[in-house]
């Protein structure tokens, strides 16, 4: 599927139909389309360089954003989305990663970059000049798409490259994922992940390839309950995409039932895992629709397993499969010698399929650490590590957390390590360690360990911890709990002893 030339089919047919909502704005297919075609003009007209260096979009939850997305890869470029949530210096550090010839931004960028094309220039542009791209002819096959930054272990974030036939054969299969393509024409899509979080591909761009209304959530609505609940009433969301972390959040609040959305047809769940229990109340309240678990880090382009659950797989499993490999794709699950382990026995799930990333932007070693060709019966794979661990059990994939330090909270995919080095650059800090604290199987919150402050008995202190990390750090990416300690326990090969750090908080 070409989601260009379905952008364009249906600026062509149904014009007038709105594509996206964000708060009081709204944009039509026809303004969605001709609005990125002249910007993607402006770009080609003042960046002419070979390369087709990507291009960084700035903002949070705005048409505008949208807007930016298709024009750079109109004008034959990959965009990089990053939200405002996203602290300066990290920003900065993606800013020094990519090398964009311009940022376009939707919101105010504080910091300072060679040319930064502001709102207020986007608008006149999108709106005012009549230039415009008369052919889509942007990127394609094994041209990058999207980059979207993750944690990265060495305490900087890295790049996911995903290119424009990822992005295609991944809507392939999304566009179907409990009901089918065409009975999804017409139907408002919830928007609640950032676009610099690659859950939001799954609804922005299976919604367009639809012909479905993108509602969005920014973050101000989704921390005030009246606002949210508000918001989901006028909505008439039909098909919800989020993590299940959301989902409880909104199940919080008896309003949120079939009452409150009536025409809600499908629940798609990715990010993190989804729990019977979720699964139950939102099938009580909820009865008629139909819930989706997926699984698949960014390096996969999203997702790609998925399975319905029904009453009788909730009440039965202890825990939820992850679902059915989709086409074009295979899961081997592999032990620690590189074998492929037999049904139901746990090992490293190993990713092969036409939606597996071309790798981390310009960082070549990590990319070969990670990524690999094979063949299989006579077929070429792209494969990746993905690091999880988990099973397979009649044809079924099953999840069952992380092999390193990386885990999964709120459905933002963290490396420990990453917060542990921002810890280290603050003053007075020796060595740090962070818990993960979980909950019936879930990551729930952050905790650290801290060696070497001087003065830590006070509310102040941990206080003052959190402050630092948040010039550094998202904000749920700050440990919820900071616990201060003469030394750190260490193993006898000089390591930090994270299971003993771990009894401390016992």
């Amino acid at each position: 599927m070409d989601i260009l030339k379905q952008i364009r089919k249906h600026a062509r047919e149904c014009g007038d139909r709105i594509a996206v909502r964000a708060g009081d704005s709204a944009v039509t297919y026809q303004q969605l389309d001709d609005y990125s075609d002249r910007l993607a003009a402006w770009i080609q007209k003042n960046y002419q360089d070979e390369d087709k260096t990507p291009i960084v979009v700035y903002g949070h939850k705005s048409t505008h954003m949208i807007i930016s997305f298709l024009a750079c890869v109109k004008a034959g470029r990959a965009y990089c989305p990053v939200d405002i949530s996203v602290p300066l210096s990290r920003v900065q550090c993606i800013l020094e990663v990519v090398k964009p010839p311009v940022v376009l931004a939707a919101e105010e960028l504080e910091i300072p970059y060679g040319h930064v094309l502001g709102v207020a220039e986007l608008k006149r542009i999108t709106e005012e000049e009549s230039d415009r791209i008369s052919e889509v002819c942007g990127v394609k096959g094994k041209d990058l798409f999207y980059i979207i930054f993750t944690s990265g272990s060495t305490g900087t974030p890295k790049g996911v490259g995903i290119t424009t036939d990822c992005l295609n054969h991944f809507l392939d299969w999304s566009v179907n994922l409990g009901t089918e393509m065409k009975k999804k024409e017409g139907r408002a899509f919830l928007n609640q992940a950032p676009f610099s979080f690659d859950l939001s591909v799954m609804d922005l761009y299976t919604s367009l390839a639809c012909g479905g209304t993108l509602w969005t959530m920014d973050k101000s609505v989704q921390m005030d309950f009246a606002k949210l609940m508000g918001r989901l009433e006028t909505s008439g969301i039909n098909i919800w995409v989020s993590t299940p972390s959301f989902a409880d959040l909104c199940l919080a609040d008896l309003r949120f039932s079939r009452e409150l959305l009536p025409g809600l047809e499908v629940f798609l769940f990715c990010g993190e895992t989804l729990t019977n229990n979720t699964a139950r109340k939102l099938q009580q309240r909820f009865p008629d629709a139909a819930i989706i678990n997926t699984y698949g880090p960014t390096e996969s382009t999203v997702a790609m397993t998925e399975v319905l659950v029904t009453p009788e797989l909730a009440e039965q499993q202890n825990s939820l499969p992850v679902g059915r490999v989709k086409p074009g794709s295979l899961v081997e699950i592999r032990r620690e010698d590189g074998s492929v382990a037999d049904n139901g026995e746990q090992g490293e799930i190993v990713i092969l399929g036409n939606t597996v990333s071309a790798g981390y932007y310009h960082q070549p070693e990590l990319t070969r650490n990670a990524f690999f060709e094979c063949e299989k019966d006579g077929i070429s794979y792209r494969g990746y590590h993905t690091g999880d661990l988990g099973y397979m059990d009649g044809g079924m994939l099953y999840y069952c957390g992380r092999i390193d330090l990386q885990i999964k909270l709120h459905g933002y995919r963290i490396e420990i390590e990453d917060i542990e080095k921002n810890i280290l650059k603050l003053q007075g800090v020796d060595n740090a360690v962070v818990v993960p604290v979980s909950e019936g199987g879930m990551v729930k919150s952050l905790t650290a360990v801290i060696s070497g402050r001087e003065e830590r008995n006070t509310f102040e202190a941990a206080r003052e911890i959190k402050r630092g990390l948040k010039a550094f750090l998202p904000d749920y990416m700050v440990p919820k709990k900071i616990i201060f300690v003469d030394r750190i326990p260490m193993t006898i090969n000089g390591k930090a002893d994270r299971k003993a750090v771990g009894g401390l908080l016992k």
